[in-house]
């Protein structure tokens, strides 16, 4: 293979005039992706793959990937884009911006596929060509028909072909009247790989599930489809300023400011927000309505945090600041209209509040200053004192700060358009509201408020993730002020995916050929392989290293049923530990495991009505599937602790209602990683469930499974398609 020519003009242009620089890791990136473009044979079922994280700045990488292909005796590239006109807008503004000083030399031009000239004459085909391609059956059968029909010259020259937002519907396949056919965008790169021998063909995405939910070789209608599998990977490096799902998941775990992001929404707010419903909520109470406590609370939290940040921006000196809210709960128009009448009812009450200068206003002000403060102090930075974050508040609701915006079509997403192709921010404080607004690729500015219900009845991947836009290159200082409400459900779904995510992701990092484990529970109970396209992702349960599994949100039953069967544990766990219980872990059948495990659930009553569900089955199968791979199958570990004290819900001020942790990392845990190196632990916490915590006034059992240190990465399906069907 050629040496790669690292000082042509565009790779050259791209690392001097970028506006974050390019660092060594991203640079090594781009170059090992094009390098291996050029020795890999890449092709629609067999493309090089590159894998980044949610608003990570994959479109930094492959636009300088694009650049340095252009050094390196490639013409033409094509940009394919997911199908909405303002995503496909967005990157004809960003390749138009990128390449500006090679446009403006006519060096380059630069065409949305549906809006060529109608004839491109020879002095134009020399030249290097970018086309942007939405993933629709117009733009794809128009981009065959050019290189094939129309100038079949280009066909000849070296074309780089980037799949950007690859997911399911670039790879995959989909039900059709109880029939599987190929989804479109796979069929057309098939078809134009005949046409084009010199084509290279890269995948960009956040959503690595697609590799692996696809059948097999499948046939359909005559026609043999392969599963997409990559040439090659390359893993788009984050720095430290990116804000993933680890943060929101991982970290909101410990004391930290992420801690305090999450803010748990009721169904019934939800629901209450869907039409207009007096029964449930009246607008005129809009001040003071419990039906709307977590909206009220999100819109002031965003006026007061707003406030915080511009204060915090005079202080250091810097300029005007603006601020964006997202609302998302539904996708129907009728719904949004109603929620738009709330918030700019909600706006004119509390201005007139403001204006007044009422206690009521001052209250709510103060109650959220206070929320805030403590993730703004756990980060180090300045807080405003109190009466001039009022005073910033009024002033900015009288002064008319605030917009409130509906988006319900792409007409009028493209006209909240900036000319970089992001959402204009027109005022200091801008609330969105909406369904298509999210669309996967729309890039919204200084986002510190999202306020997100959106449930499906069959969670997509990396569409709920998508639409979160909570992820990103975001200032520390406005996470310290950032808030996300949704439903403990929907949360609980997200966290799933998430973990998912990262075991996939490391399984990518560490060996993209070895597989990830997926797996199911047959019929006869047994654990078996489950076909990796049958999973639904949100549905799943994901067994990793030191994985703990455990209810949380509940209640117990009465207390005459909950003492009995507590009795029943005692006597079951006495028969295999006489000496009683202690801080030592001790081995039982793995079938009194299931037992005890059992008798846990009969007292347990989750608090579905809340979206706090808790799946058992999924926990049966995971002791069974990890005692299989233990080197004494059949018998498990156990750790039986007894007088434990936890209350059932969380203190004031955490980041949720319920209390989810019976166990410590520093005790409990550092048990189970020196005893569990290959064998499963169920760790039995014997509750005194006072009255005055919150409990029944009966003892009670909390188990929790420890996957064991050599667990290897496993999605378990709770459901799968079949099952759902």
């Amino acid at each position: 293979m050629d040496k790669l020519n690292l000082g042509g003009d565009y790779y050259q242009h791209f690392l001097n005039s970028a506006q974050y620089p390019y660092t060594n890791e991203e640079r090594h990136c781009i170059e090992s992706t094009v390098s291996k473009l050029n020795s890999f044979k890449t092709k629609g079922d067999h493309p090089g793959m590159l894998l980044g994280k949610i608003q990570s700045g994959k479109t930094k990488t492959f636009m300088a990937i694009i650049g340095l292909a252009f050094d390196n005796n490639y013409d033409v590239s094509v940009i394919l884009t997911k199908g909405t006109k303002a995503l496909s807008k967005q990157t004809f503004q960003r390749v138009h911006q990128e390449f500006k000083p090679f446009c403006d030399a006519d060096d380059v031009l630069v065409y949305d596929i549906m809006q060529m000239p109608q004839t491109l004459v020879g002095y134009e085909l020399k030249k290097k060509i970018i086309l942007i391609v939405k993933k629709q059956k117009d733009n794809l059968d128009r981009l065959v028909e050019l290189f094939s029909k129309k100038y079949p010259t280009l066909a000849q020259k070296k074309v780089l072909l980037i799949d950007d937002e690859a997911d399911y519907a670039s790879v995959g396949f989909k039900r059709n009247n109880g029939e599987i056919d190929a989804n479109l965008t796979a069929v057309k790169l098939e078809n134009l790989r005949s046409f084009v021998p010199s084509a290279a063909f890269l995948q960009v995405t956040a959503t690595p599930y697609s590799l692996y939910l696809q059948p097999e070789n499948t046939e359909i209608r005559g026609e043999e489809f392969k599963p997409v599998k990559p040439a090659f990977t390359e893993l788009v490096p984050v720095n430290d300023a990116y804000v993933g799902s680890s943060y929101y998941f991982d970290d909101a775990e410990e004391n930290s400011a992420a801690s305090h992001l999450y803010q748990p929404l009721t169904l019934a707010e939800l629901t209450a927000l869907k039409k207009p419903d007096g029964r449930r909520f009246k607008i005129d109470d809009v001040l003071t309505s419990s039906a709307i406590t977590g909206l009220r609370s999100a819109f002031v939290s965003f006026i007061v945090g707003g406030a915080i940040r511009q204060l915090q921006a005079l202080k250091a000196g810097e300029g005007n600041q603006k601020f964006s809210f997202l609302i998302h709960t539904e996708v129907a128009k009728a719904t949004h209209q109603w929620q738009e009448q709330v918030v700019l009812r909600l706006g004119e009450e509390v201005t007139k509040a403001a204006n007044d200068n009422t206690s009521l206003f001052n209250s709510l002000v103060k109650e959220a200053y206070d929320n805030l403060a403590k993730s703004v102090a756990l980060s180090g930075y300045f807080m405003p004192p109190i009466s001039q974050v009022i005073e910033r508040c009024r002033q900015a609701l009288v002064d008319g700060e605030l917009l409130v915006t509906t988006v319900n079509s792409e007409k009028e997403i493209e006209s909240l358009l900036d000319e970089t192709g992001q959402l204009k921010l027109r005022t200091p404080l801008n609330i969105f509201i909406g369904g298509q607004i999210l669309d996967r690729g729309i890039t919204i500015g200084r986002l510190i408020g999202f306020y997100y219900g959106r449930r499906p009845g069959r969670y997509q991947q990396d569409t709920v993730l998508q639409h979160s836009r909570m992820y990103g290159y975001r200032p520390k200082e406005d996470l310290a002020v950032t808030r996300f409400y949704t439903e403990p459900a929907i949360y609980a779904a997200m966290r799933s995916m998430h973990e998912s995510d990262v075991a996939l992701r490391e399984a990518i990092e560490k060996n993209p050929e070895q597989s990830v484990v997926f797996i199911q529970r047959a019929q006869d109970g047994s654990v078996i392989p489950c076909s990796p396209n049958k999973i639904l992702l949100t549905d799943t349960t994901t067994l990793r290293p030191h994985k703990r599994l455990l209810p949380v949100g509940f209640q117990t039953e009465k207390k005459t049923k909950t003492l009995t069967v507590t009795k029943e544990i005692d006597t079951l766990l006495a028969t295999f530990q006489p000496s009683g219980a202690g801080k030592d872990p001790f081995k039982i059948p793995t079938s009194a495991a299931h037992q005890l495990l059992s008798l846990c659930e009969r007292v347990i009553k989750m608090e579905e009505s809340e979206g706090y569900t808790f799946d058992w089955q999924s926990v049966h199968s995971a002791i069974d599937y990890l005692d299989k791979r233990s080197s004494t199958p059949g018998e498990i570990w156990c750790l039986w602790l007894t007088n434990r004290n936890n209350r059932r819900l969380a203190s004031i001020g955490s980041h949720t209602k319920y209390v989810a942790t019976p166990d410590t990392a520093t005790t409990e845990g550092r048990t189970a990683r020196d005893t569990a190196k290959d064998t499963p632990m169920l760790m039995l916490f014997r509750q005194n469930g006072e009255e005055e915590k919150g409990w029944q006034g009966a003892p009670f059992y909390w188990p929790l499974v420890w996957a064991p240190a050599n667990t290897p990465v496993a999605i378990y399906a709770n459901q799968t398609n079949d099952q759902q069907n």
